[in-house]
């Protein structure tokens, strides 16, 4: 990882981790990245986002944070009209589902995830929504 690196946002993010197969973008500010691919709910086109991750127990875990805005990521209002997406995580290419934790695993996850970004805490305070994690399963 360079500098640049953590500097990498949005659409150059994305596209610096496609063309270098995750040598560049995947690790950033201390954590690691997968791209997220959804269907637009209403355009039908295909959307890529640079999300944190961590696995548990086979599964990628990704919170839908936003930085804490009063609304949800669209990238989450997708998966909630269709849970088929993909991820790529470094060069490889996953077909997954998704699913919204709740109860008992989503406070375990939220945890999981903030060992590794204590920001999403901040971001919860900034809301009044509970900010959804989500898991997805390779299908």
């Amino acid at each position: 990882m360079t500098v640049a690196d953590d500097q990498l946002f949005g659409a150059e993010h994305v596209r610096a981790h496609r063309e270098s197969s995750g040598e560049r973008g995947y690790h950033w500010h201390g954590t690691t990245i997968l791209l997220l691919t959804t269907r637009g709910r209403t355009s039908g086109e295909l959307r890529t986002n640079p999300l944190i991750y961590r696995t548990d127990d086979g599964r990628s875990v990704i919170v839908a944070s936003r930085g804490g805005a009063p609304e949800n990521p669209s990238w989450f209002e997708n998966l909630r009209a269709d849970a088929e997406a993909t991820i790529q995580v470094r060069a490889e290419t996953i077909p997954v589902r998704a699913d919204t934790a709740t109860g008992e695993e989503r406070a375990r996850l939220w945890s999981l995830m903030t060992e590794v970004w204590p920001a999403y805490d901040d971001y919860q305070a900034r809301t009044e929504r509970e900010i959804p994690v989500v898991v997805l399963t390779r299908r």
